[in-house]
Formats: structure tokens, C-alpha cells, sequence
């Protein structure tokens, strides 16, 4: 399996992964979530927004500005 992959590898992992989290919920704001990220013929999101927020996302992911710990909020 290769380590690496594309921009539009991982985009396509994510959506993958979004999408298979909308089957198993059927959250109308996950379906409504993934149709803006569905591509158009042109190969672009069908929200524009979409790209640049993924783009943005990759860039803190690359700098390690992600943070993924659970944190629980304690009363």
C-alpha cells in the first residue's frame, strides 16, 4: 500500500468516508455536506468553497496545527 497520496486521492478518501458515515446515519446535514463536495462534470466541487477549505485543511495538517485530541469538557 502506498504511503502517500494525492490532493485529490485524499479529497476522494474523505468523501469516500463522509459518504459511507451518510449511509450508515442519514444526517441530513452529512447529505447536505457531501452534495457541495460532489464534483461537477468539470471536476470541481459543486460548493467552490469546498476546495479552498480542503486546501487550507492540508496545509494545517502539513504544519501539524491539527489538533485531534479528545477533549472532554469538564463542568
Amino acid at each position: 500500500m502506498e504511503d502517500t497520496l494525492t490532493l485529490k486521492e485524499a479529497y476522494a478518501a474523505m468523501y469516500e468516508y463522509m459518504s459511507m458515515l451518510y449511509q450508515q446515519t442519514a444526517s441530513e446535514d452529512l447529505g447536505g455536506f457531501l452534495g457541495g463536495m460532489s464534483l461537477l462534470a468539470n471536476g470541481e466541487p459543486a460548493d467552490p468553497a469546498v476546495w479552498a477549505d480542503w486546501l487550507h485543511a492540508v496545509q494545517k495538517a502539513r504544519k501539524a496545527q491539527v489538533v485531534m485530541n479528545l477533549g472532554l469538557k469538564q463542568d
